[in-house]
C-alpha cells in the first residue's frame, strides 16, 4: 500500500517512514502541503498521514480541498494539536481518524490498517486461495492452517496478486504498490521478491503457482488450474 506522509519534522518523518516500512507500507514524504499537493495530483496513493501545523498553511484546509475536489482517499491526521475543538474540526473536515502526537508506531500501523480495511478501501479482512490464506488484518500468511513468516515487501506483493488471481498484474503496477516514489528501484528489484516469495510459498507447500508473463507482469492462480508450465499464465477459453 502507498501512503503520502505530510509531516514537517524530518527525524519524526523519517521515524514512521521507517516504521511503516516495516510493516509493508511504500511511504512518500512530502515536508510542505505544497510539495503534497504536487504529489496527490501525480500519483495515486491509497492513504494519506497528515499533520495539521505545517509551515506552508494548515492541514484542514488541505483535507477539505481534497474533498471538494472529490477525492475519497482516506486521511489519517496525526498532529499534536490535542484539544476537543480540533478533534471535531479535523474530522468535520473530512480526516477519517485523529491521532494525538506522541504515539507508538505500532498503533499508527493498526490505525492504517483499519482504514484501510473499511468499505471501499483498499484491504479485505482474508484472503484465500487454494490452502493459502492471507488475513490482511494480522498481516499474516497461513498454509493449510500453519503460519508462513513472510516479510513485508514479499507479503504485499503477495496480497497485490491475491486480490487478482487468475489475472496477471502488471509489473508497472506491482512496483507502483511496493515502493515509495522517490525509491531507488533496480531493474530485477522486483523480479528477485517475486523469486523469493515463490520459493517461500513452495517449501511451505502452498497449493499455488506464481506464474511469469514475461515482460507484461505476474499472475497468482490455484495449483490445479495449472497445466504446469508456472512460466506462463493460463489462457481462458
Amino acid at each position: 500500500m502507498r501512503l503520502l506522509l505530510i509531516e514537517d519534522n524530518g527525524r519524526l518523518a523519517s521515524l514512521i517512514a521507517d516504521g511503516l516500512s516495516k510493516e509493508g507500507f511504500a511511504v512518500h514524504w512530502c515536508a510542505t502541503l505544497d510539495i503534497a499537493r504536487r504529489a496527490f495530483a501525480s500519483a495515486t496513493f491509497d492513504l494519506v498521514l497528515l499533520d495539521l501545523g505545517m509551515p506552508d498553511g494548515n492541514g484542514v484546509e488541505f483535507v477539505q480541498a481534497m474533498r471538494r475536489g472529490g477525492h475519497t482517499v482516506p486521511v489519517l491526521i496525526v498532529t499534536a494539536r490535542s484539544g476537543l475543538d480540533d478533534r471535531v474540526i479535523g474530522l468535520d473536515s473530512g480526516g477519517d481518524d485523529y491521532l494525538i502526537k506522541p504515539f507508538e508506531l505500532r498503533e499508527l500501523a493498526a490505525r492504517c490498517r483499519a482504514l484501510l480495511r473499511r468499505p471501499g478501501a483498499c484491504l479485505g479482512t482474508t484472503l484465500a486461495v487454494a490452502n493459502l490464506e492471507l488475513d490482511t488484518a494480522g498481516r499474516e500468511v497461513r498454509v493449510s492452517g500453519r503460519v508462513v513468516p513472510v516479510p513485508p515487501r514479499e507479503l504485499d506483493l503477495l496480497e497485490r496478486l491475491m486480490r487478482r488471481v487468475g489475472h496477471v498484474v502488471t509489473k508497472g503496477a506491482l512496483e507502483y504498490s511496493l515502493y515509495a516514489l522517490e525509491a531507488d528501484v533496480t531493474s530485477n528489484a522486483l523480479e528477485a521478491v517475486v523469486s523469493r516469495l515463490r520459493r517461500r510459498l513452495t517449501a511451505a507447500g502452498a497449493q499455488v503457482v506464481m506464474h511469469t508473463a514475461h515482460g507484461i507482469g505476474y499472475m497468482l492462480t490455484a495449483s490445479q488450474a495449472s497445466d504446469g508450465d508456472s512460466d506462463e499464465p493460463q489462457r481462458n477459453g
